[in-house]
């Protein structure tokens, strides 16, 4: 047995819920560099390349942007990123199981709607609270860090309150209809597909419920996620970096890509994408499964005899 051992006692929801959040913030500080290579090559085309850069490839980006910009750009927007985490994984990844069992009824081997319908509805709830976080990591990571060149935003709480001041509330939440969309989709797939997997592997005893289990189950829930989310999240990405003016909404962003690049933009950045989600669901679900065993075995300690 590799890990800790599953509670013989089901982990209440505040377990979950801090287990989900410290888990999604390990994988965010692990996987930050490719998330930010990403952003980097799906903005790519929708202005002129700053300085005459151009970006090929996720380690091509990587590389490019150490040379030009140094290392600490691959995280920037980190702290945002850390903030979004900490209440948008909390609430999809930690709540997902009690709404589960509220449309179920707490039956056993719910069906696949019911998962998906669980997953689409704390990925929206979490996006309804953590997306202005989204908004100011997103910006951060787009910004160049060029000698010469301007920056947008100097710290995190000056890029919250500048885009406040000059965008208004709407500012912060701009690009919540697509964010939501994406998040809904990659929520239910990523979740529901996990779950599946996961069942699948001890259903038929293939390996136990521990480390290789969680390892596989989450691999393939990151690459079947990267497939169905890339073009939702290629079109948030654009439309929650854009300034005031340049798309009327999301829908008219995603018709400019279509129109000006052609269909392989929704694809722009897959590579970055299933790097980025593959190993952050691989690091996430196993740190999760882990804290959560960790925090119900320091639970049965303390609890007195």
């Amino acid at each position: 047995m590799v890990g800790l051992k599953p509670s013989d006692v089901p982990p209440p929801l505040g377990v979950k819920m801090a287990s989900a959040g410290a888990a999604a913030c390990i994988a965010d500080i692990v996987t930050f560099p490719l998330d930010t290579a990403k952003v980097r090559l799906q903005i790519q085309g929708e202005t002129q390349a700053v300085g005459g850069i151009r970006y090929r490839g996720v380690f091509g980006t990587i590389t490019t942007m150490v040379r030009t910009e140094g290392p600490r750009s691959l995280y920037n927007g980190l702290v945002a990123g850390l903030q979004r985490q900490l209440c948008f994984a909390s609430i999809r990844i930690g709540l997902y199981d009690n709404v589960k069992n509220f449309y179920t009824g707490g039956k056993e081997n719910p069906g696949v709607l019911m998962r998906i319908l669980a997953g689409c509805t704390t990925g929206a709830m979490a996006v309804s609270f953590a997306q202005p976080t989204d908004v100011v990591k997103v910006r951060f990571q787009a910004q160049t860090n060029l000698n010469g060149v301007a920056r947008r935003y100097s710290g995190t709480m000056q890029a919250y309150r500048q885009i406040f001041l000059n965008e208004g509330l709407r500012g912060l939440w701009k690009g919540t209809l697509p964010n939501i969309t994406r998040n809904a989709l990659v929520n239910c797939t990523e979740l529901v597909t996990y779950d599946l997997i996961k069942e699948a592997i001890l259903r038929h005893k293939l390996l136990s419920d521990n480390l290789p289990c969680h390892f596989v189950s989450a691999f393939g829930a990151g690459f079947v996620t990267t497939v169905i989310a890339s073009p939702v999240d290629v079109v948030k990405t654009r439309y929650m970096n854009s300034p005031p003016g340049q798309y009327r909404s999301a829908i008219n962003c995603a018709w400019t890509m279509m129109t000006k690049e052609g269909p392989t933009a929704f694809y722009k950045g897959f590579m970055p994408s299933f790097l980025r989600l593959g190993s952050w669901n691989v690091v996430m679900f196993v740190s999760f499964e882990q804290i959560k065993r960790a925090m119900m075995v320091s639970r049965r300690i303390e609890a007195p005899n």
